[in-house]
């Protein structure tokens, strides 16, 4: 998928919560793709009403989980959308968390037997993207995919990314926001999002690897550490900061709203970004 088909901002939702309308709305808004998170099902039978509702954003999975979805599923999905909507499906998959997998054993191992098989099943490599945090995850999906995608990482991660994967890997990390510009208020909404990232050890030890002491990592998380994970302020903060990911090598940025309505936030940052990009 060519990077500019994704746009510069998307939206990241968790799948449960999107709408064909929602889409809609954030099409005309100017977003270039709908991230669908939570471990949407490879057969989840919502992908084909949200692209129906809308003519050109991208509808990306972050991610399908390959313990919970097998590859033929997710290749026959992915072939069924083609044919409907063709050129408007990135199939984003990753290992989930060691913490919460029973059958969570050699996770690289896993990966490249799933991608394997969706060779097989001629789903294209420039077609589907990798959950990628740690540089060897981040250099199969380099080279088996059309890129990676952070979660849970700062501009510093990516750029870190970009130097390993060369100018033409396609890096779309997600990043949290909240539109407040108090920022004890922020940082309370964002430390209940926190607290639970950071129990998980692929998170932590990427934090830890993007200079963050293990201090640093404690409870819901240090000043600091909240900051650089959950953007906040007013709008035009919010985008400058989510902003440094481009300026550190990224391609696109999958902002995710923590804390009230979250189509609400959307529209008020839509103008901010729109101005961006024409800048």
């Amino acid at each position: 998928m060519a990077k500019d088909q994704l746009g510069t901002f998307g939206v990241w939702l968790p799948h449960q919560v999107v709408t064909p309308a929602g889409v809609r709305e954030l099409e005309e808004l100017g977003y270039g793709a709908i991230w669908l998170g939570s471990s949407p099902a490879a057969d989840w039978d919502g992908y084909d009403a949200l692209l129906a509702a809308s003519e050109s954003i991208t509808i990306a999975t972050s991610i399908v989980n390959v313990w919970a979805s097998p590859a033929e599923q997710a290749a026959a999905t992915f072939h069924r959308l083609e044919d409907r909507f063709p050129g408007r499906f990135l199939l984003g998959v990753g290992v989930g968390h060691r913490e919460n997998t029973g059958e969570y054993t050699k996770p690289y191992d896993a990966l490249v037997n799933y991608l394997d098989q969706l060779d097989k099943a001629e789903v294209p490599k420039e077609r589907r993207a990798l959950a990628a945090l740690g540089p060897k995850v981040a250099e199969l999906a380099r080279d088996r995919t059309a890129g990676a995608l952070p979660y849970l990482s700062t501009p510093e991660h990516t750029a870190a990314l970009r130097a390993l994967l060369g100018p033409d890997t396609l890096i779309a990390p997600e990043h949290k926001i909240v539109l407040d510009d108090d920022p004890e208020r922020a940082r309370a909404v964002g430390r209940d999002f926190t607290r639970f990232y950071l129990t998980l050890s692929n998170y932590a030890n990427n934090l830890r690897r993007s200079g963050f002491a293990a201090e640093e990592l404690g409870g819901a998380g240090s000043d600091r550490l909240v900051d650089a994970l959950i953007l906040h302020g007013d709008a035009d903060r919010i985008v400058e900061s989510a902003t440094e990911h481009l300026r550190a090598g990224g391609d696109h940025i999958a902002l995710q709203v923590l804390g009230g309505d979250h189509l609400e936030v959307l529209r008020t940052l839509a103008p901010v970004l729109t101005a961006r990009v024409s800048a």
